[in-house]
């Protein structure tokens, strides 16, 4: 054995009680586990190196089922703001936008598209152009090495969208909807785990119905899942939330609603009538799971609450019409007066929106600060290249945590780690549901807490030997003190590390060891599953 935790409080990620029990660790993978053994008088495990660690949980390694990691972890072999919180997955390639598939072409659009989100991706090399190597890639980044966590990727529909059919507000020709059914295959045969959508960000939102259904019957044949950030949280959430259930059943493609959320005034106390429709769903038949961060902000960039129709031609062409006067009212009075698209259809309240982070450096002055009207809005989208990225204070906490309580109910960060003043969640999110929700608050038993965030999300993703502690399964283990767990990040200092985590592997190798990120890199890519 390489590698023996005494005495720990197994949390094993089934949902069943904890059980104290030495797990010993061999070759990357859970070699032993011996239930009780100090009481037992049994013979108990060795290895070349012995931690007691009594007193501390011991549980699969927490699966982030929606980050925002895709170059991050390319940038940064530290990535602390995951690997602290017991994160040994993410799942990429969210909101239908990321850097693979792509052709020169759409590449430069997508990096201006998202540089809120990810950077403008200067600072690092993307030579890819498929999603089997940018899977690749990340199994052999810094020097070689590998990456600080493992990551899954999802088929970006509106990336695919862009590569087929440029950035046109219309529905797609046969021959465009062939091509793009053959790229999300593509993706798909080179590892994927599925596809997602944006449909509040162009070019995903000019979809129709039709052409989703075409693409999820793609991703059903595969064994994968659909991801979308579906079109409306706000004053049309409930029917955008029952259209991705209609639109899935009759694909026949499994289901996993990203952010699942109920916010703006509209939506307030309305979580059970979300939670009555999944139910019904569910009874029918249907396989759908979901993803919540624990906290009531959302975090976007700045120009995607602009209307649609506005971005149609892309990056260039909105900031074309922002320039424009006439056109610039006629956005100011769909955000403000009728509800735009790209704000969920509610008219945007300016003070609940804070500057979260900028591109321009000359800009910096405003991380931090609300806005107060559509005038500085626009400036601020013109100066900074619409790389501006905003927090929205809309949330409700009765929504959030009716919600993490439904049996079909994930962890997911939706952590944008760019910008100077990030959301929280980037860096607190489960340790947050570890620490308040849990222990302070009892929303949710601890072992409840951990299947959500394990196992749960591992079989969404059809791993075969992640997401439980279980002999054979790969070592990706968190050891965490239940009593002292917490989340440090807050929305004054967001890039605060968590406490109460002393250990995380990653394939059996300390990320974090004593509460210090180590200097190892063992993630790798985890491909999907083929189906049998």
């Amino acid at each position: 054995m390489d590698l023996v935790f005494r005495d720990a409080e197994v949390v094993d990620g089934t949902g069943a009680p904890s059980y104290r029990a030495d797990v010993a660790i061999a070759d990357g993978r859970i070699a032993s586990i011996v239930k009780e053994a100090a009481a037992a008088g049994c013979q108990r495990p060795t290895a070349r190196r012995i931690i007691d660690v009594e007193g501390l949980a011991l549980s699969p390694g927490f699966i982030d089922m929606h980050a925002h990691s895709d170059l991050a972890l390319l940038r940064d072999p530290d990535h602390s703001a995951k690997a602290a919180q017991g994160v040994t997955l993410e799942v990429l390639g969210q909101d239908g936008l990321s850097y693979a598939p792509a052709d020169d072409r759409t590449l430069d659009a997508v990096r201006k598209a998202i540089t809120g989100w990810n950077g403008d991706g200067s600072d690092v090399d993307i030579d890819w152009r498929t999603v089997g190597a940018y899977l690749d890639r990340l199994d052999t980044a810094h020097g070689g090495r590998g990456i600080a966590v493992n990551a899954a990727y999802l088929v970006p529909q509106g990336t695919v969208r862009m590569h087929a059919m440029g950035w046109e507000d219309r529905p797609a020709t046969e021959r465009e909807l062939n091509r793009m059914r053959q790229l999300v295959a593509e993706g798909l045969e080179q590892g994927a785990v599925g596809m997602s959508s944006g449909l509040t960000y162009t070019p995903g939102m000019y979809a129709p119905d039709a052409e989703l259904t075409e693409l999820c019957r793609v991703v059903a044949e595969y064994g994968g899942y659909y991801c979308p950030h579906h079109r409306s949280y706000g004053a049309g959430a409930l029917r955008a939330y029952e259209e991705m259930v209609r639109l899935t059943r009759e694909a026949g493609c499994a289901l996993h609603l990203a952010h699942a959320t109920m916010n703006f005034d509209v939506n307030e106390g309305r979580a059970p009538e979300l939670l009555s429709l999944l139910d019904e769903a569910l009874a029918a038949g249907s396989d759908i799971t979901l993803d919540t961060y624990p906290y009531t902000a959302g975090c976007t960039t700045l120009a995607a609450l602009l209307p649609g129709w506005a971005h149609e031609g892309g990056p260039e062409s909105l900031l074309a019409r922002l320039r424009d006067d006439t056109a610039a009212e006629r956005i100011r009075r769909d955000l403000e007066e009728t509800g735009s698209d790209g704000c969920h259809g509610v008219p945007v309240d300016w003070p609940t929106v804070e500057i979260a982070g900028v591109t321009a450096p000359p800009l910096s002055s405003w991380v931090g600060r609300r806005l107060a009207d559509w005038p500085t809005a626009r400036r601020l989208l013109l100066e900074d290249r619409l790389g501006t990225t905003i927090l929205q204070h809309v949330g409700h906490e009765e929504n959030v945590r009716a919600i993490m309580r439904h049996r079909v109910h994930t962890g997911g960060s939706d952590g944008i780690l760019h910008g100077a003043k990030p959301h929280p969640r980037a860096y607190g999110t489960f340790p947050e549901y570890l620490g308040r929700y849990v222990r302070d608050e009892g929303v949710l038993t601890l072992e409840e807490c951990v299947a959500h965030l394990t196992s749960r999300p591992a079989a969404r993703l059809r791993l075969p030997d992640r997401g439980l502690v279980k002999e054979g399964y790969a070592a990706d283990l968190v050891l965490f003190d239940p009593a002292t767990v917490a989340s440090g990040a807050t929305y004054a200092a967001p890039r605060t590390l968590p406490t109460g985590i002393p250990h995380v592997l990653v394939n059996g190798r300390f990320v974090i060891e004593d509460g210090t990120r180590t200097d190892t890199v063992p993630g790798r890519a985890i491909r999907r599953t083929p189906v049998d």
